[in-house]
């Protein structure tokens, strides 16, 4: 997981947020995104796969809890028999677009490319968001579920076509699929800007960084951040929902867990203190002033939030899509994290009741 500051992300400043955010683009919106050297158009090239951060040793955790270990990305979790591309699955078509005719949008066996979810606010305007889509015409918006929007980008700039597809969730993450840096980078200041209600500090932005790649005679896995689907698969957009839900749903509660060790680092030293001298030294305000953020997060996570759901898609969806979701979701270890987290919401309360 990568934060947003070494991704070149920055969010607007603070006196041009809004949480009734406009149609049109906020004044000095141009500054959103800091500038970066751009990546080619289109779909990448296989490129040297940049080196998982290492987990941090100096992470704190709740009173009483051990560190839980970093995710494991060399995991092999194979993917439902139903994506082996045999003739199982009815592949919906993409509406034909004045990009159809243009070279270079060909997608042969062994092509990868880049997976980029962002979560970069508590939640998008839907109805703006839809309402700029539409405006935008073509293919911008393709499909409509509930909790996310669909359509595709496409661009012939400086003579080289690419066309990717972009998935919107209304808790405030989007995903990317087949998008260079520099074309993402767009997606979030021309469109998304406007339509981020809530918008997060740069610090609790959460990016992460996948590869799909397409192949013929693999087996569909997923191993190394790399999402492996058939070929003959490609245009089926409900796979790469399906697959995108779970990684949308992991930068969200990633989001939660970065607050999490906020309030933690904030209270490491109250048991030490209460160990050594028998008392602690906070007024009862300020301890009551901390429970109440432990409880807001906890309220978020576990009563306001989807985060915890099974997506409302899946329940008409066919089994095999929901089957994808939950290997995706295992391979993020998500029910590990979810436990862990709320394992140390408990061990707070009690310490601060206390």
């Amino acid at each position: 997981m990568k934060k947003a500051k070494q991704m070149g992300y920055a969010p607007l400043p603070a006196n041009m947020r809004s949480t009734s955010p406009s149609l049109g683009p906020p004044p000095g919106v141009a500054g959103m995104l800091s500038r970066r050297g751009a990546s080619p158009a289109g779909v990448e090239p296989a490129a040297p796969r940049r080196p998982a951060p290492k987990p941090s040793t100096t992470k704190v955790v709740a009173p009483g809890q051990p560190a839980p270990p970093g995710r494991s990305r060399d995991r092999f979790i194979s993917l439902p028999d139903e994506l082996q591309g045999d003739g199982q699955m009815v592949v919906p078509e993409l509406s034909p677009t004045i990009f159809e005719d243009l070279p270079g949008l060909d997608v042969e066996a062994g092509t990868r490319g880049r997976i980029t979810v962002y979560c970069i606010a508590e939640s998008l305007d839907r109805k703006a968001l839809e309402l700029r889509l539409r405006e935008r015409g073509g293919s911008a918006l393709l499909h409509q579920y509930p909790d996310v929007l669909y359509g595709l980008y496409e661009s012939a700039k400086e003579g080289e076509p690419c066309r990717g597809e972009c998935f919107y969730f209304d808790y405030g993450a989007v995903a990317f699929w087949g998008l260079s840096e520099r074309q993402e980078r767009e997606v979030l200041r021309t469109l998304l800007a406007p339509c981020l209600v809530d918008d997060l500090e740069m610090s609790e932005v959460e990016v992460d960084e996948f590869q799909f790649h397409y192949s013929l005679n693999e087996k569909p896995h997923i191993q190394n951040d790399t999402i492996t689907i058939n070929l003959r698969l490609r245009s089926d957009h409900l796979i790469k929902l399906s697959i995108s839900h779970a990684l949308a749903q992991s930068a969200k509660l990633s989001v939660y867990e970065e607050r999490v060790i906020q309030i933690v680092e904030s209270t490491k030293d109250l048991p030490e203190a209460l160990a050594a001298t028998g008392e602690v030294g906070l007024t009862r305000k300020q301890i009551a002033r901390m429970i109440g953020r432990v409880f807001i997060q906890k309220s978020a996570v576990n009563l306001l939030s989807t985060v915890l759901d099974t997506p409302e898609f899946f329940w008409s969806a066919p089994d095999s899509m929901q089957n994808l979701y939950k290997r995706v979701c295992e391979y993020m270890e998500y029910d590990t994290r979810v436990e862990v987290l709320n394992n140390r919401f408990q061990v707070l309360q009690e310490m601060l009741d206390m």
